[in-house]
Parts: C-alpha cells; sequence; structure tokens
C-alpha cells in the first residue's frame, strides 16, 4: 500500500463524516441518519458510488435542507470528498464506506428520498448483470429504500448500460420517467447544478454525449 493511502486510511479513522467498519457508528445508524448522525429531521438523499464524491459535496451544497450520504468501498477515494466537505464547512454531507449491495443493513425502509448514481461501473459482460447498479435485484432494492415515490437518477457515457437501464424501468412500476442522450443538450441539465464526476469531464473532454435519466417508482 502506498505512503498515501495510509494517510488517508489512518485520516478516515478519525473523521466523523466518514463511517466505516471500525467505528462506533457503522452498522447502528439505519433509519436514524438524519437524527443519529446529522442531528435533524431533514430529508436524506445518497449517492451510490460515490467515488470522490462529486455530487455529496455539490448537492449539500446547493441544498442546506437535506442530508446527503455518499456510498463506495474505496477509502482513499472517498476521504477526498469528506475532506472537501470539511474544508466548506458542510455539515449536511457524510460519506459510509461499504459494499453497495450491503446498503439496506446501513438504511432503513422508506429512509431515502432520493437516489443518485453518477458513472457506475457498466459492468458490460453478461455474467456481471447481476452487479450492475440498475439490475432488477438492485432496482427493488432502492424500491424498499426510498420513500413511497422515490426518485432514482442515473447519469453514465456507457450507451448500452443506460439502454438496459431502460429496459428495466419499462418492466417495473414507475412513473415520470425523464432522460436523454445527450444532456448538455437538454433542458435537463438544469437538474445537475454544474456538478460533474471527474469521469464526465473526461468523457466530455474526448466529445462523448453523457446520459441521463430518473424517474419515481410507483
Amino acid at each position: 500500500m502506498g505512503r498515501q493511502k495510509q494517510v488517508r486510511f489512518a485520516d478516515n479513522q478519525e473523521k466523523y463524516n466518514i463511517v466505516q467498519v471500525g467505528k462506533e457508528s457503522f452498522g447502528k445508524l439505519k433509519g436514524r441518519w438524519s437524527e443519529r448522525h446529522f442531528g435533524n429531521n431533514n430529508p436524506l438523499i445518497a449517492e451510490l458510488g460515490c467515488g470522490k464524491g462529486e455530487y455529496t459535496f455539490g448537492l449539500a451544497q446547493h441544498h442546506s435542507d437535506h442530508n446527503f450520504v455518499g456510498v463506495d468501498i474505496k477509502g482513499y477515494r472517498i476521504w477526498v470528498g469528506a475532506q472537501a466537505c470539511e474544508a466548506a464547512g458542510l455539515q449536511n454531507a457524510a460519506f459510509l464506506r461499504t459494499e453497495i449491495e450491503n446498503i439496506d443493513m446501513h438504511f432503513g425502509q422508506g429512509e431515502l428520498a432520493e437516489i443518485w448514481i453518477p458513472f457506475p461501473d457498466p459492468r458490460p459482460k453478461g455474467r456481471d448483470e447481476k452487479r450492475r447498479l440498475t439490475s432488477p435485484r438492485f432496482l427493488e432494492l432502492y424500491r424498499q429504500l426510498l420513500v413511497p415515490g422515490g426518485m432514482v437518477r442515473l447519469k453514465t457515457d456507457n450507451r448500452p448500460l443506460f439502454d438496459y437501464t431502460l429496459e428495466q424501468i419499462a418492466q417495473i412500476a414507475h412513473t415520470d420517467l425523464r432522460y436523454t442522450f445527450d444532456l448538455y443538450n437538454d433542458v435537463l441539465l438544469e437538474e445537475h447544478l454544474g456538478i460533474q464526476t471527474n469521469f464526465e469531464r473526461k468523457y466530455l473532454g474526448m466529445g462523448q454525449p453523457i446520459h441521463y435519466l430518473r424517474f419515481n417508482f410507483s
């Protein structure tokens, strides 16, 4: 392990805004994030596969009346987001270090108001379909964790994953589906408040269109 990672991992253990194995709060916030961690009753929004937490940080800046939790297994990445939130004095943003398939161990039924999935691993191989974050098993998991009628948002450069996701949504009960194959030439861009991930900047620089969709469970 490189020295920078060692330093970040050690720092993560000291940061209040990172919840991970080894901390007293890990596994004990299910259904009570806003009350126990944030100290309020504001709506809770999760960013899955948050990486460096660009959306957790950016959304928390724009929406002080909501709480945000970025979820990722890569501790050296979430350190970046946690550090940025600390530097900006954001009290409504936190990070959870865990595998996404285990989020039902950390969030309660109906606890989330929205779920953001920015640039997930597309898992292109057929045998990895169940690991796609918009596969049927994950969509059912999101349905359980979201408030009734809760929203899911996906942002990706990968057209096969985007098409796959639209196919899966068509098979479940949903409302208010809106999508675009070219976000930067669509009015839906307004919903992103100028927030971009590292991956997004990379793909935009390559001239690749960004796909985006959102829908509510019904």
